[in-house]
């Protein structure tokens, strides 16, 4: 194999779902990874959590780079290439890099007795191997699903950091938040500090907590924001982080963060008391946190496309994340019409998502995704016409398609959302591409 296609096109042969092949548990990446010989020499971050996971990795990434580290960053899924999955210093892997990446753990996963690896467990070894080679001096994990049995929990964080817990995931984290926040909750480790930015966390989470002994710190008890208070213009472009430290109380105005929405205030607090714990391996100065929170940018996290008329791109896909969607939406200011560029997979709460969106969207283009979880676009306008979600229907036969009409038919006064899956705004921005 020479290429990173050719690679790609080998991790899929190995499980029978291919790219959404999913088997959790441990043993088989914890093989192959005791083949490979890795060792963790530096501090390691894993982030869970059902929505906030993206956003959080980003700010960690940034600040730290900004700090001036070598950071890792393996995230996923990807949008546009594989390479957007491994960073170091926010930069793609090259394909060179992940391919000699492949090379090792192909060869390791052979003598290990012919582990037959998940596309996730094969690109997590494959990650750390990129970041091994490149000598980082902080590697940031991104959960892919769940936690407790996900790949990248077969490596030992110093930090763990659950974002929120939400419902997603049903068939395989259980049907409730406290089946899901256990699951969550297994990226914790005895006496590390283990964050939690749910303010409402599930007693599961809690439980597991303190069974492991490990150093709990939630939000609103350990560390927390602030709005900013008052009428003038510098207040409203502030906001005020707080962690307890030892004994003290640390307080710190900061300028909002680069990622859009109320929300993002979490993910920014959180990101900042992991850091503060960090201090002793990997000391950052506010003069790495003030610029690394404000550049953050994360394609797809509520994205707005410059120009008219407004493009918002979002990768929501389940009750929560749209919620904060039209939340976000509501504060952009008028608009004539709204439309909605849609394609979601079928293991989602799909009526559940879109409830948030009753009476916000005036066209509805839906599409089709490919591979065996798609929904068609003929089973999603049953949907919004069985939720009475209001606004006209339209299908199409992929995202590219749906984003094409929609663009064509939109006024310089109206805004086209594109949300639902990853695959639908990746398809979405290649059609936009095309146009330039």
């Amino acid at each position: 194999m020479k290429t990173l296609d050719d690679w790609l096109a080998h991790l899929e042969s190995l499980h029978p779902k291919g790219q959404a092949g999913i088997e959790l548990g441990l043993d088989r990446v914890a093989l192959v990874k005791e083949t490979l010989g890795q060792v963790q020499v530096c501090p390691v971050i894993i982030v869970g959590g059902t929505n906030g996971k993206g956003s959080t990795c980003a700010y960690l990434e940034n600040i730290i780079d900004h700090a001036g580290y070598r950071v890792g960053c393996y995230t996923s899924p990807h949008l546009l290439v594989y390479n957007e999955r491994v960073r170091v210093n926010g930069q793609s892997a090259s394909d060179d890099a992940l391919c000699a990446a492949f090379a090792r753990v192909e060869a390791a996963r052979l003598r290990s007795g012919d582990v037959p690896l998940t596309y996730f467990e094969f690109g997590t070894l494959a990650a750390w191997e990129v970041f091994a080679a490149a000598e980082v001096e902080a590697v940031i994990l991104e959960v892919g699903l769940g936690g407790r049995l996900d790949a990248v929990n077969a490596y030992e964080p110093d930090i763990s950091i659950v974002t929120g817990v939400a419902l997603d995931h049903t068939d395989w984290l259980g049907p409730d938040r406290e089946s899901i926040g256990f699951e969550k909750a297994g990226i914790y480790r005895t006496g590390k500090p283990a964050f939690c930015a749910d303010p409402n966390p599930p007693q599961s989470l809690l439980d597991h907590a303190a069974r492991i002994s490990a150093d709990l710190r939630l939000i609103g008890r350990d560390f927390g924001f602030e709005r900013a208070q008052g009428e003038g213009n510098e207040n409203r472009l502030q906001w005020r982080w707080w962690c307890r430290s030892g004994e003290s109380l640390v307080k710190r105005s900061l300028a909002y963060p680069g990622l859009r929405g109320p929300v993002q205030l979490y993910n920014a607090s959180v990101t900042l008391a992991a850091l503060d714990a960090l201090t002793d391996q990997l000391p950052v100065t506010m003069q790495a946190i003030r610029p690394g929170l404000i550049e953050t940018e994360l394609a797809g996290r509520f994205q707005v496309v410059p120009g008219k008329p407004a493009i918002v791109l979002d990768v929501g896909h389940n009750p929560q994340a749209v919620k904060v969607l039209a939340d976000n939406l509501s504060t952009m200011g008028f608009f004539d019409r709204t439309y909605a560029v849609l394609g979601m997979l079928n293991d989602k709460d799909i009526a559940g998502a879109l409830l948030p969106l009753k009476g916000k969207v005036d066209y509805w283009h839906v599409a089709t995704l490919p591979g065996i979880r798609g929904t068609s676009a003929e089973t999603m306008a049953e949907i919004i016409s069985h939720c009475e979600l209001g606004g006209e229907i339209v299908c199409h036969a992929s995202p590219a398609q749906a984003m094409q009409a929609a663009k064509g038919l939109a006024a310089e006064s109206d805004r086209i959302l594109v949300f639902g899956s990853f695959l639908t705004v990746a398809g979405a921005l290649e059609a936009l591409r095309k146009k330039h």
